[in-house]
């Protein structure tokens, strides 16, 4: 005879947990796993007492699969995903993001998935951060999008698949979207501006959802920075367009008006983001913070800025701050026989930062290493 117990009585006992502290295991087995399509099992109970979800994740799902008419096939697609790395925390994402999950065929539609990347060989760590970072994989077709998805990448990045791996794990949305109608007719249409192969596939690999616009809006882009002036063989035209593609019109706007309050006239802004379109990326706390930093000194202003736009990306902490603090000391001290240009003080790499000017003066400057020594080496170093 079925055991059941509705989804009401359940729920009140999930309120008292004196009372399911006291309740056996082997009971939530009876109830769990005794129903029928008569009689089927409550999501929220099953999940929050079997799988230990939050009330918050149960809840989320129970509004889009309220009953389990088959809660042995749940538990056998739940413990297989267990069995192939995920951990609890995976294992709520994904239910908690594509609940279909739960009512799916383990072996038509979940086990396929799995195959087909141990075929390509992804690692099951490689599989579990993929799946993880798109749970919708999970449900969609081997045939209709996942292989049609590889081979679009492979044409782009080539056949070795830690190309195409790296790519994926980055961005999962690459194999639930059709790149045939997004990625292939940007790439294509962003080769015919004069961007090269080479600046593609670097830009795939650091900017993966850039190519995932519609074809309409990247051509749109591409007329506004036509517009700006922007020579089209310019190393940083892709930047450009990349950049005004992450933001609407709204937050372009915004960001012109940090500018201008920090004292950047319009001709300013336009040289700035020639120069270094990735400066509009920047959020508006840090560019404050760069701007203050360097026009407190007396040896920066916005010219300088206007002329250097690579600072503006610098990390303040850990680049702009500490290597001023050094050369102040250095100069300060006359232990520099030639004054350096700051500018590439600022863009010299961390290893050769500290070989030139910390390491050769750290008797000389005295006090102040020995106190800041640490520190400075952290900042500098991280």
């Amino acid at each position: 005879m079925t055991i059941y117990i509705c989804k009401s009585l359940i729920s009140v006992s999930l309120k008292n947990s004196s009372h399911l502290n006291k309740t056996p295991i082997s009971l939530f087995s009876i109830v769990f796993f005794s129903s029928s399509p008569k009689n089927p099992i409550a999501v929220a109970d099953y999940l929050i007492e079997r799988h230990k979800f939050s009330l918050e994740t149960a809840s989320k799902v129970s509004s889009v699969v309220t009953y389990l008419k088959r809660p042995e096939e749940t538990e056998s697609i739940l413990s297989f995903l267990e069995e192939s790395g995920f951990s609890d925390t995976h294992l709520e994402h994904v239910i908690k993001n594509v609940p279909k999950v739960l009512s799916a065929n383990l072996e038509r539609t979940i086990k396929p998935k799995f195959k087909f990347f141990q075929d390509l060989g992804f690692s099951s760590s490689d599989v579990v951060k993929i799946v993880s970072s798109k749970p919708r994989i999970l449900t969609g077709s081997v045939d209709n999008q996942l292989s049609p998805s590889i081979l679009a990448l492979k044409s782009v990045l080539g056949s070795n698949m830690d190309d195409v791996s790296r790519v994926v794990k980055r961005s999962g949305w690459f194999l639930t979207t059709d790149l045939a109608k997004t990625m292939i007719p940007n790439i294509e249409f962003l080769k015919s501006c004069g961007i090269t192969s080479s600046q593609i596939t670097q830009c795939v690999y650091n900017y993966p959802r850039f190519f995932l616009h519609k074809p309409t809006r990247i051509r749109e882009i591409v007329k506004r920075v036509d517009e700006m002036g922007f020579k089209r063989e310019c190393k940083m035209f892709l930047h450009a367009i990349r950049v005004i593609s992450s933001m609407t019109r709204e937050n372009w706007e915004l960001k012109l008006e940090v500018f201008k309050s920090l004292g950047f006239s319009e001709d300013d802004i336009l040289s700035v983001f020639r120069r270094q379109p990735m400066a509009f990326a920047v959020s508006k706390r840090k560019l404050k913070a760069i701007t203050q930093l360097l026009f407190s000194t007396g040896k920066f202003d916005i010219s300088f800025v206007v002329k250097n736009p690579n600072l503006l990306i610098l990390s303040v902490e850990y680049r702009l701050k500490p290597r001023l603090r050094v050369m102040e000391v250095l100069e300060r001290r006359n232990l520099l026989l030639k004054k350096p240009n700051l500018m590439t003080i600022f863009q010299m790499s961390d290893k050769k930062f500290l070989e030139k000017y910390v390491i050769p003066y750290s008797d000389e400057i005295g006090e102040f290493f020995v106190v800041n020594k640490a520190s400075l080496t952290a900042e500098i170093c991280a």
